[in-house]
């Protein structure tokens, strides 16, 4: 939404300034119960005066997910499709996706139905891991940026893992 907050008066106005700083004080001031959330792809891109102490009450770094996250995402889209989930190993799945996003694996799985329609069937576990193996993920395919968010996290954020301990363990 503050795309764009430090922008040029010359393209408009200084609203996207005057709007940025006004909701800066807000979250500083507000005396309401108010709880303010907010993600960022980008988070190097955010002013400093954005993620300084007392604007948020504290900031979260969701990492990629782990081999049980990965298992329950796959539960979830399984479930959406209406698939018997005791059909599918869950183990392997979660094996063969490791460094995938809960997007990947969601698309992974929308892909083996596609491959399945084709070919007039229902998918299978098969088609799933085939999706998977098709796909580079993006924490392959941008690995120094993962690492340097990675990086920025781990002195600036709290995990927002399962389990803050397994967080610490990982070697990134």
């Amino acid at each position: 939404a503050f795309a764009g907050s430090t922008g040029s008066a010359d393209s408009d106005g200084g609203t996207s300034s005057r709007i940025f700083g006004s909701f800066l004080t807000w979250m500083q001031e507000k005396t309401s119960p108010v709880f303010v959330m907010a993600t960022a792809n980008r988070v190097e891109r955010l002013p400093g005066e954005f993620l300084r102490k007392g604007r948020f009450d504290e900031i979260f770094f969701v990492d990629l997910p782990n081999k049980q996250e990965r298992q329950d995402i796959f539960k979830i889209h399984l479930a959406k499709r209406r698939r018997e989930i005791e059909r599918f190993d869950l183990d392997q799945l979660s094996n063969v996706s490791e460094g995938f996003s809960g997007a990947e694996i969601e698309q992974a799985i929308i892909a083996a139905m596609y491959e399945a329609f084709a070919q007039d069937r229902e998918f299978t576990q098969l088609d799933i891991i085939a999706a998977i193996k098709a796909t580079l993920p993006l924490s392959k395919t941008m690995t120094e940026q993962v690492t340097a968010l990675r990086d920025w996290a781990r002195q600036r954020a709290r995990p927002a893992a399962a389990s803050v301990a397994e967080y610490q363990r990982l070697e990134f």
